[in-house]
């Protein structure tokens, strides 16, 4: 969260994401390249992607961004899973 430092999930999600997507037109999505970090902690991948899905809907968030990641191809099976479980809160 925000209130515990900065660079979060939350952060990212309010600051990053969401206007980004209120920008789209109806067919544009943001790609996401997730290369070159040294690692994601789950608390912001949660925050970030799940977080966005009980902002936005999940059918909003499947539909806007898109995923890449060619150094760890299985982040994208755990961004998935937020997304998935957030819509069931």
């Amino acid at each position: 969260f925000k209130k515990n430092g900065p660079k979060s999930g939350e952060e990212f999600r309010e600051d990053v994401l969401i206007p980004l997507i209120k920008k789209l037109s109806p067919k544009e999505t943001i790609h996401i390249v997730l290369d070159g970090a040294y690692g994601y902690a789950i608390s912001f991948l949660e925050e970030a992607f799940g977080g966005l899905v009980r902002k936005l809907g999940k059918q909003e968030v499947l539909n806007k961004l898109e995923f890449e990641c060619n150094d760890e191809p299985d982040l994208i099976n755990q961004i998935l899973k937020y997304i998935n479980e957030a819509e069931k809160k």
